[in-house]
């Protein structure tokens, strides 16, 4: 009966690839409903990625189905092997897909009520939420140890970037790199360096295809304020309120990321 089970997975499978054998999928314009205002990507086209997410849609793909193999989704997506590759590396580093080796490349998330909200758009929040909790008990942890551990040098480097933050906040500049820099203060003050490396990578493959969420470069900007509070608690030595803090930070991105998504439903 397994055998059986198999031959029918299988059969469903190539049923669904020889539907789409001769299809070409375009790269979603701009205008199309497939796309959304102000969407920005870095790296890799993200036109790639629409016609990628279109492709699955159309197939009727669902958690724990196999995608094609690559050769064949480059050849539907008129585009090179290695971009195909590239492009599923990313998601597989953002939980979107699981790659083994000779077991081929599985959907692990659910797109099949994206009627109504953009495929491309619900793909993006479920990568950025994803990543949010996986980030979240870690920064979480950095600050509880930094608000223990931190030497009188460090909680002054901590004050410096937090200044450093609000004075180019103030500004109205991009204040991105200044609020890296702030928390990248506080996971060096935990006293251990797998916090920054950890958060790092993680915002790393989100950010290989996303350079600005929703094409919102300043997604979180309403929890800047907190984050002299957050300072304050760290160089005071007060975890448990550095712990509060921080959390209420990172829940101010997630309720965005959903705004978003509500709005466009």
């Amino acid at each position: 009966m397994l055998g059986s089970g198999r031959i029918r997975a299988q059969a469903s499978g190539v049923s669904k690839l020889s539907a789409l054998s001769s299809l070409k999928v375009p790269p979603a314009d701009p205008g199309s409903a497939g796309a959304y205002p102000g969407r920005s990507g870095s790296g890799r086209d993200l036109k790639i990625v629409d016609a990628l997410t279109a492709l699955i849609e159309r197939m009727g793909l669902r958690v724990g189905d196999r995608l094609p193999p690559e050769i064949e989704l480059a050849r539907l997506l008129n585009c090179g092997r290695s971009t195909v590759r590239e492009t599923l590396k990313a998601w597989q580093g953002m939980g979107i897909v699981v790659r083994n080796k000779g077991a081929g490349t599985t959907l692990m998330v659910d797109v099949s009520n994206s009627i109504q909200v953009p495929l491309t758009l619900k793909l993006e929040a479920e990568s950025l939420l994803r990543t949010q909790g996986v980030r979240r008990p870690l920064e979480v942890e950095a600050t509880r140890l930094a608000a223990l551990n931190a030497s009188r040098a460090e909680r002054q480097v901590i004050r410096a970037r937090l200044e450093d933050l609000m004075d180019v906040f103030d500004a109205g500049e991009d204040w991105r790199p200044a609020d890296h820099r702030f928390h990248a203060a506080i996971h060096t003050a935990s006293g251990n360096p797998l916090f920054a490396q950890l958060i790092r990578q993680i915002q790393q493959a989100f950010g290989e295809l996303y350079s600005a969420p929703f094409g919102q470069p300043h997604l979180g900007q309403a929890s800047l304020p907190m984050h002299r509070d957050l300072a304050e608690a760290v160089t005071g030595g007060d975890a448990a309120v550095a712990m509060r803090i921080i959390g209420e930070i990172m829940d101010v991105v997630d309720a965005e990321v959903r705004a978003i998504v509500n709005e466009r439903d």
